[in-house]
């Protein structure tokens, strides 16, 4: 599903990531935890396509059996629309929209027609109990909601990967349980497959794999 070779990446004089390797299965569940500054957001934004590592000769990074490299900005702008859902610690959901319309958003950048997107909106809406609440705004719902508003933001293309950076670091307790266990029921579900990157131990822990990233690099 996911395969990442020999990733670098470098800002100026630091490196931040050295020679990174990965490879995610589908419908696996990865968590990658480690200190601030080891190097775990900008590997994230470089799966996402949302960055791009230093390549080399050896390095490669493909998913669902397409490999990125080489692909132009608007390329991987589509790539990443179609395959590729995203789930932030800030929810970044637009204010102006309510929730079903900030779900939609995605779908209608793909050029998708409005009847069966507001359709898929509403189903992936009720799914994560959110049924009553397709026309509030942001402001009317609490942190829990709107990260599983943008969760079902995630899901309305029908990606072939999640990535999550902290989804649960802006939450309480208990949405942030909900939302843990909202993860596996979306891989049950859909065979979803996601990378998390989190501070979170009880989280990391839950996944099907934990890595570990010091200084750039994968720790035993």
């Amino acid at each position: 599903m996911v395969k990442a070779e020999h990733i670098s990446k470098t800002f100026g004089s630091l490196q931040v990531l050295k020679e990174v390797n990965i490879n995610v299965n589908k419908g696996e569940i990865v968590s990658i935890v480690g200190p601030s500054g080891a190097g775990k957001t900008t590997l994230l934004q470089i799966i996402g396509t949302l960055d791009k590592p230093n390549f080399n000769n050896n390095s490669n990074l493909s998913i669902n059996g397409i490999s990125l490299k080489g692909l132009k900005a608007k390329e991987l702008s589509a790539f990443r629309n179609e395959h590729i859902g995203f789930i932030f610690q800030f929810h970044q959901l637009l204010p102006e929209f309510t929730a079903l319309e900030n779900v939609c958003i995605p779908a209608y950048i793909a050029k998708k027609d409005k009847a069966p997107t507001e359709k898929r909106a509403k189903e992936l809406l009720d799914f994560l109990g959110l049924s009553h609440r397709y026309n509030h705004k942001p402001n009317a719902l609490s942190g829990g909601e709107q990260q599983r508003v943008a969760v079902a933001r995630a899901l309305i293309n029908n990606p072939a990967l999640i990535l999550a950076d902290e989804p649960s670091g802006n939450l309480d307790t208990e949405s942030a349980d909900h939302l843990h266990n909202l993860f596996f029921k979306l891989r049950d579900e859909f065979n979803q497959t996601l990378i998390i990157v989190t501070h979170n131990e009880e989280l990391a822990n839950m996944a099907d794999r934990k890595l570990t990233m010091v200084d750039g690099k994968f720790v035993e």
